[in-house]
């Protein structure tokens, strides 16, 4: 008898792992075909309302009535205090609950927000559909609190992935972002599994994916190394203004417009102005509303205006300080390739690679993500070739995006994001992002 039981345990020791890789299995499955079907119904509303708008400018006039309208839409379902990708953060964090509700919201009011012309991405919108999506499946499933996180990460990677047909950077975005520094290594199945389920769903219905054509990629010499490294410099610099911006919008409208219903209309008016002035400067111009893709196509081709960085940064930063939904990923790519294909011929560079650098190296230094802003570089760059990746040009990427996530500091575009060890020394500091800016 008392054999038996040690061998017993040992038993149920030897079947946890394959019990606990099927389960996650079954569950990848499963949250990878929800989060990627609505994933793609998002891609595709996203979709006609940037090409309605596109085709009726005048729609930006409705950007006041658009605002007020989502500020209310979120009070009447009881969701006054949102905090955007921030309330993902602490889910897989801490297993605080997400509401199913903020998934239809979200999506609702991105929609608004693009159909009238305001300066936001869509990688925010869907971060959050996909972990409210499955962090309720997980719920109806009965999962401890551990696996709850597992599976809000799922559904993170699955929706990011299917909007944006990146899904190594995907699972490792889910895995890295919530605490800079710690790696979930126990997600990595079910986020990469999700991610890849989550793809095949958006292409069985035709969504594309996003790619570039870089030209210009160096080889790497002591040179291009210093060339780099000055790049990386400018990125980290540029990563700190836009954040700074982003957190400094909200607080200016607080404190002279605290009633979220006028300033939502405010803010609407006042991107009107700007694209008002803008046309003027040059006609026929709405580059800074919507999410503004065709810009980055256009400086990954080596072309773009010297102040489109900081216009882009301008308008979103009031459009999304004013209420408006959406997210902050593509006006990071506006803003980096733009920058990047503007400064580097300066420092004796192609201004398509300086572009693709700057994607990159600015994203790493807002979301503190080097090893998915590193994946990244090669799930947009590299095609289906990888040769041009391979050895010392992967180098040079690897260079800029490191150099941006030491030198910017401890700011970041996601408050709740936790900074679990210093950026420049093997020390536990355990602070969130942007906290010095708070005290």
């Amino acid at each position: 008898m008392n054999q038996a039981k040690p061998r017993r345990g040992a038993l149920r020791r030897w079947l946890d792992e394959p019990g606990v890789f099927l389960k996650w299995v079954v569950f990848a499955c499963v949250i990878g075909i929800v989060v990627g079907g609505v994933s793609t119904a998002f891609y595709f509303c996203f979709h006609w309302a940037t090409t309605l708008r596109q085709a009726h400018h005048w729609l930006i006039v409705l950007l006041p009535a658009g605002g007020a309208a989502i500020v209310l839409l979120y009070r009447a379902c009881g969701m006054e205090r949102d905090r955007g990708t921030n309330f993902v953060l602490v889910a897989v964090r801490e297993d605080q609950p997400l509401r199913l509700r903020t998934a239809p919201l979200v999506f609702l009011s991105t929609i608004i927000t693009h159909l009238v012309g305001g300066s936001s991405g869509r990688e925010g919108a869907i971060l959050q559909i996909g972990g409210s999506i499955s962090s309720k499946i997980g719920h109806w499933m009965g999962l401890n609190d551990k696996d709850r996180r597992i599976i809000t990460m799922c559904g993170m990677s699955a929706a990011f992935s299917a909007l944006f047909g990146t899904p190594l950077t995907a699972a490792m975005f889910a895995m890295e972002v919530t605490s800079v520094g710690v790696l979930y290594y126990a997600a990595i199945v079910p986020c990469v599994l999700s991610a890849i389920i989550g793809l095949w769903v958006a292409q069985f219905f035709g969504v594309p994916g996003t790619a570039f054509d870089l030209a210009g990629v160096p080889d790497l010499t002591p040179l291009t190394l210093v060339q780099v490294i000055g790049m990386g410099i400018l990125f980290a610099a540029l990563s700190i203004l836009f954040c700074r911006l982003m957190h400094a919008a909200p607080k200016i409208y607080d404190r002279f417009l605290p009633r979220p219903v006028l300033r939502a209309a405010v803010g609407g008016a006042v991107v009107i102005g700007l694209t008002f002035l803008v046309w003027l400067w040059n006609p026929g111009t709405y580059d800074y509303n919507g999410a503004g893709e065709a810009v980055i196509h256009a400086a990954i081709g080596g072309q773009a205006r010297p102040e489109a960085f900081f216009l882009k940064m301008l308008f979103t930063t009031i459009t999304l300080g004013a209420g408006f939904k959406g997210g902050e990923i593509v006006p990071v790519f506006f803003t980096g390739a733009t920058f990047g294909c503007t400064v580097a011929p300066l420092l004796g560079l192609h201004p398509s690679f300086g572009a693709g650098l700057g994607m990159v190296s600015v994203f790493c230094g807002v979301t503190n993500c080097p090893l998915t802003s590193l994946l990244l570089s090669l799930e947009l760059f590299a095609g289906d070739s990888y040769g041009m990746f391979t050895g010392q040009s992967l180098g040079l990427f690897a260079v800029s995006i490191g150099v941006s996530y030491m030198l910017s500091g401890y700011y970041g575009l996601y408050s709740e994001q936790k900074i679990v060890y210093s950026k420049l020394k093997p020390e536990f500091i355990n602070k969130k992002a942007n906290e010095h800016e708070q005290k």
